[in-house]
């Protein structure tokens, strides 16, 4: 029998266990309505007949049971459902009952973004906020100050694709949207972020909602004809599925198509029928925003796949979505606001205006806790969201990193992550940062038709024509490009240098590109083609492509896109040569210019003269008739040109003069030498004119190319339009450079480089290129704007550039260019300029200058005795000049002049020492006039060695 007292115990807590139970259902059923529990009310609109709203139904449900299991707080959320039926007006209705009718405080929804549009203007006059999963950029939170936004706009996965496609190096993309609010909202910023990766929607394809499978499929076919094979697809799922099935049967689904799905697809893939995801959408690369993997996420999944069955049981199971968690999140992070807010203000609105005639909008009346609610949801994060990183700030969901994913089989796979801040990776960290070692690289990807080669991006359209390539029909020059025409089968061929870098560039791309020429020609067939107009017909649709000598300019490519330039640049001039100077008789005198020769010569009868100046009181030989003297003077200072100069010179200051002179013709006689000789043993090729300004200066005529912009170029520099002349073959070029502008030819030729190395090379001799160069662009072959090809293009011409097929068409067209050297002017030698010896004639000038001052400085203080006295300045003039000429006295023995300075002892040392027959007493006495004939042994002389007896003297005097 068991114990009455455990008994008892029983019975007392099954009853207090009662009374608990009573006391807290009755507050929630309303049957003790107290003050410690508050009631809030929220509205929800949702289109419950879509699949998306049933899943955000669910999780709202759960949502608000995990929120009161888990809090203490009396604050009961109250939900109240609407449907909104797929209609505007309807979710406006369901707004305005909501709000004027139950007094929600806060509405969660509308989940389309025309319905939340009506919804918060309405909700705006009740002051109650708007949390709403609307993803369409146009609603933002600062035109709207009640709207919060529970989910990611649209606009924020388009960095996310253009970084996709710029990973990939595609330039051109076509965007397929819906006719629709959410279809247009996306377009600007994904055109916007595209552009920053350099990257140009080629079209934009708008399919309306209604639209049947026969415009669908007309459509793609349309797409089909363009050379972009890159697709964005902005669609709702249904309508998208019906895309996939018609560009599956359209051929689209195949080898070098690539499809790019927005989130909404991507993350609602579920939604669409598998059979269609087996059949059309393989390869397929889509973004969607990503959720991290969570024990919370796991098994809430498992309740809400359990509550979803009792919620719809009819119906097909369907995946909890990211729509599904943001709701979860966004109900969850309102009941938080709620519970902040409702104890500082009632949960009700205000009066509300009851006259007759208002209007249902009158009488909703205004809340006194949205205003608050409103300030506290603006910023709010919940950290452990089943979404992630719930963050909203400024009213505005925070982005998290989108997860990259490919279709295959039933379903997808993750092939990488892009976020913000590090762009693509292969890893995503738990904190959402990008593993830096994997950064910038993708998984691997099947792509459409079962193949693991990246799509190029474009191909050549499927309409079965051959790209239309523009060649020009040229009267001459045809080593450049030459065009025939087939009489019988009408085939056009083209032949020379530019048509066989096409062929050989063509052939260089990785894959095969029709083509057919199609001659160019001017309505008079007896004029070339002007290139411009030639260009002109790439963007009138005309021409595919233009290949020819068709030169890079700056105007040009405002209307087309050149490929890299095939050929060197340059503009320059051609004009005859003078005739062989080596056979001139005076081409002696042409290694100096005239001026040097003239200041040579000056110099010359300078320094006799300042020679004369020195020497002529104390040197004999300076002496004498003045017929003589001045014969002296030209004499001496000419022969040091061979340096044959006899006289001594006995003047310290003389000498000095003598050596720096000797110096400087030197130089002069060694550098008149190298230059005559490169004259006489180099072939000259010396150019009629220097310069184009001589043309323009000399009233020349100039010929130049016809058709070619050169003729601009020569306008623009000063040339008169009535002394052009143009010209079409070489033969004419010659003809006209022959004759002279005097005989109906002209003075030069202005061409750019390439033709001219090729005149030059066929008249090797005759010609010689002068400066200066102007630059250009070169050849290169044009292509219509934002043309695929150019990029391939620009490649292959290089591949063909750094190879040997570009040295071997060279000489096949244009022959061996080494075997006419002498084109370009080489070897051509300059007279010498009186620049380059002015610092040695100044030398020169400074040091005889300078000698002669101060031999006056000298001789004036010796003769000072005439200065001082008291004779007219003519008196003394006549007596200065009279003891300059006349002779120094000379001592003829020890005891003569005993008071005679150092210079007469310096100036006649043998003298000296002959009259002393104390030195040498075996000598015989000489007579004076002996003595003053021989010679003075310290003369700065070339004559030959002295006698025996002067050498013995000499050997005396260095003893002494």
């Amino acid at each position: 029998m068991p114990n009455p007292r455990c008994h008892f115990l029983i019975l007392l807590m099954k009853f207090v266990s009662i009374i608990c139970f009573c006391h807290y259902i009755m507050p929630i059923s309303g049957e003790d309505e107290t003050n410690a529990v508050k009631k809030v009310d929220v509205g929800i609109i949702l289109d419950l007949e879509t699949n998306v709203a049933k899943v955000m139904h669910t999780c709202i449900l759960l949502a608000l049971e995990d929120y009161h299991a888990a809090s203490r707080s009396a604050i009961r959320i109250v939900p109240h459902f609407r449907d909104s039926k797929k209609d505007d007006v309807e979710a406006a209705s369901a707004a305005i009952s909501l709000l004027k009718d139950v007094k929600v405080q806060a509405i969660f929804g509308p989940q389309m973004s025309t319905q939340t549009d009506f919804v918060i203007d309405i909700a705006k006059r009740a002051e109650v906020p708007i949390i709403s999963p609307a993803t369409s950029p146009l609603l933002t939170v600062k035109e709207h100050p009640y709207f919060i936004r529970a989910a990611l706009p649209s606009s924020s996965q388009t960095k996310a694709i253009a970084a996709i496609v710029s990973r990939f190096d595609w330039r051109e993309v076509v965007v397929i949207y819906e006719d629709s609010p959410y279809g247009t909202g996306i377009v600007p910023h994904l055109s916007d972020a595209l552009l920053e990766n350099s990257t140009l929607v080629s079209y934009r394809s708008v399919i309306s909602p209604s639209a049947n499978d026969d415009q669908i499929l007309r459509e793609l076919y349309k797409l089909n004809t363009m050379q972009t094979r890159i697709f964005i697809v902005h669609l709702q799922p249904s309508l998208a599925s019906r895309l996939f099935l018609k560009a599956e049967e359209a051929g689209m689904m195949s080898d070098g198509y690539a499809w790019i799905i927005t989130d909404v697809l991507t993350s609602l893939l579920d939604s669409v029928n598998r059979s269609v995801i087996e059949s059309s959408m393989q390869g397929v690369l889509g973004i969607k925003p990503y959720v991290p993997r969570s024990n919370e996420l796991t098994n809430f999944n498992k309740r809400w796949r359990r509550r979803f069955r009792q919620e719809y049981p009819d119906m097909d199971t369907v995946e909890l979505n990211v729509y599904g968690l943001w709701a979860y999140d966004g109900v969850t992070a309102l009941a938080k606001a709620v519970e902040k807010v409702a104890g500082t203000a009632t949960p009700k609105s205000n009066k509300v205006d009851t006259r007759d005639n208002s209007t249902d909008l009158d009488a909703l009346g205004t809340s006194e806790l949205g205003s608050l609610l409103i300030d506290s949801m603006q910023n709010i994060t919940l950290k452990t969201g089943l979404s992630g990183d719930f963050r909203i700030i400024n009213g505005e969901l925070q982005p998290s990193p989108y997860q990259i994913v490919n279709i295959i089989g039933k379903g997808e796979r993750s092939i990488g992550f892009w976020t913000e801040t590090d762009g693509i990776s292969y890893k995503l960290k738990m904190n959402g940062k990008t593993a830096k070692s994997n950064n910038k690289k993708l998984g691997t990807i099947f792509w459409p038709g079962e193949s693991n080669i990246v799509p190029r991006g474009w191909e050549i359209p499927t309409t079965g024509k051959k790209l239309r390539i523009g060649v020009p029909v040229k009267g001459g020059l045809e080593q450049f490009i030459k065009v025939e025409t087939d009489p019988k089968t009408k085939a056009v061929t083209a032949t020379g240098f530019c048509a066989d870098v096409f062929i050989e560039v063509i052939q260089s791309l990785p894959y095969a590109v029709p083509y057919e020429f199609i001659p160019f020609r001017m309505p008079d067939s007896h004029t070339n083609p002007d290139y411009d107009h030639l260009v002109y017909k790439i963007s009138s649709k005309e021409y595919d492509a233009v290949v020819g000598d068709v030169t890079i300019s700056e105007s040009r490519s405002k209307n087309v896109d050149f490929a890299l330039p095939f050929t060197e640049s340059g503009i320059s001039a051609v004009v005859p040569v003078k005739d062989d100077e080596r056979k001139n008789a005076w081409i002696f005198l042409k290694p100096l210019q005239k001026e040097i020769w003239i200041t040579t010569g000056a110099f010359f009868v300078f320094i006799g003269f300042v020679v004369w100046v020195l020497e002529h009181r104390v040197n004999e030989e300076f002496r004498g008739p003045k017929r003589k003297q001045v014969g002296m003077i030209f004499w001496f200072s000419f022969s040091t040109l061979v340096f044959a100069h006899k006289e001594r010179v006995t003047s310290n200051l003389t000498r000095f003069v003598v050596i720096v002179w000797a110096f400087v013709v030197l130089v002069l006689t060694s550098s008149y030498t190298a230059s005559l000789t490169s004259m006489l043993t180099v072939q000259q090729l010396q150019p009629t004119i220097t310069d184009l300004n001589d043309l323009i200066k000399n009233g020349e005529y100039v010929g130049y190319q016809k058709g070619s912009f050169v003729e601009d170029i020569l306008k623009r520099m000063k040339f008169d339009s009535t002394k052009l002349r143009n010209y079409s073959k070489l033969e004419e070029y010659n003809d006209a450079l022959s004759r002279g502008s005097k005989n109906g030819g002209v003075g030069a030729i202005v061409d750019e480089l390439p033709y001219l190395r090729l005149f030059l090379n066929k008249y090797c001799g005759k010609y010689i290129m002068i400066g200066p160069t102007y630059k250009t662009a070169g050849f290169g072959f044009a292509f219509p704007k934002g043309s695929p090809l150019v990029p391939d293009v620009s490649r292959a011409v290089l591949k063909v550039m750094e190879g040997e097929f570009m040295n071997n068409i060279i000489q096949k067209w244009f022959g061996n260019e080494t075997d006419c050297p002498e084109k370009d002017g080489m070897a051509t030698t300059s007279s010498l300029t009186l620049d380059s010896f002015k610092g040695l004639f100044l030398i020169a000038g400074v040091s005889a200058s300078s000698a002669l001052l101060i031999f006056f400085l000298i001789f004036l203080y010796q003769n000072r005795e005439i200065l001082a006295t008291d004779d007219s300045i003519w008196q003394k003039l006549s007596a200065i000049a009279k003891a300059f000429d006349d002779e120094k006295d000379k001592p003829n023995s020890k005891s003569e002049n005993p008071g005679e300075g150092n210079e007469s002892q310096t100036t006649t040392p043998f003298a000296a020492s002959a009259a002393s027959p104390e030195i040498f007493p075996n000598l015989p006495s000489q007579s004076p006039e002996t003595r003053t004939a021989s010679p003075p042994d310290e003369g700065f002389s070339t004559t030959e060695p002295g006698t025996p007896l002067e050498e013995t003297i000499t050997e005396a005097n260095e003893e002494r």
